[in-house]
């Protein structure tokens, strides 16, 4: 996974030595369940977990430039919905602690994966969702670019039962040429 910098971020693959980090967002209980996952109740959990992240190799630890602490995720991975090839498709999802909401480095992180993605893996379509009531995450998607789509109802059972709708975005390789100039 290469290493992406921003001004004020830098997104790297995980590393077992960001375990507490990990654990500490992944345990606020109104962190994960706004992408669907339950808190995390222990550090073997988190540990799990962590191990996946780094065996897959489809998630970047975002980490505060200033402090050098992971204080989120994002990744790209497959686009089930859609099922096509990850060679050109793929879906967008991420997670930050919550004590770094509303600072703009959610939008920061995402378009610089949104450059990424286009000009050097040579995608030719990025998909993201939200649940239809998180409008921090829809803010972070409108603008970064992405195109609403529509929303399906009820598509998602959530891990406390809740049944969720998922607003869809996507952002085509010609509409990222397009704006980026």
């Amino acid at each position: 996974m290469k290493t992406l910098e921003t001004d004020r971020l830098i997104l790297r693959a995980f590393t077992m030595e960001d375990l507490n980090d990990f654990y500490e967002y992944c345990k606020d209980p109104d962190t994960g369940i706004h992408a669907g996952w339950k808190p995390h109740e222990s550090i073997d959990e988190s540990r799990m977990i962590l191990e996946s992240f780094i065996k897959e190799d489809e998630c970047w630890a975002i980490c505060d430039k200033k402090s050098g602490k992971v204080i989120g995720s994002l990744g790209l991975h497959e686009d089930k919905k859609r099922g096509r090839s990850m060679d050109e498709c793929r879906m967008m999802g991420y997670v930050l602690s919550k004590i770094y909401w509303g600072n703009g480095f959610m939008t920061e992180a995402v378009k610089e994966v949104i450059r990424y993605a286009f000009e050097e893996m040579g995608l030719q379509l990025l998909a993201i969702n939200h649940f239809s009531y998180n409008q921090r995450s829809n803010r972070v998607i409108e603008k970064a670019g992405f195109t609403y789509e529509g929303t399906l109802r009820q598509c998602f059972v959530r891990y406390d039962g809740a049944l969720l709708d998922d607003a869809c975005y996507s952002m085509t390789r010609e509409e990222y040429l397009q704006n980026k100039r």
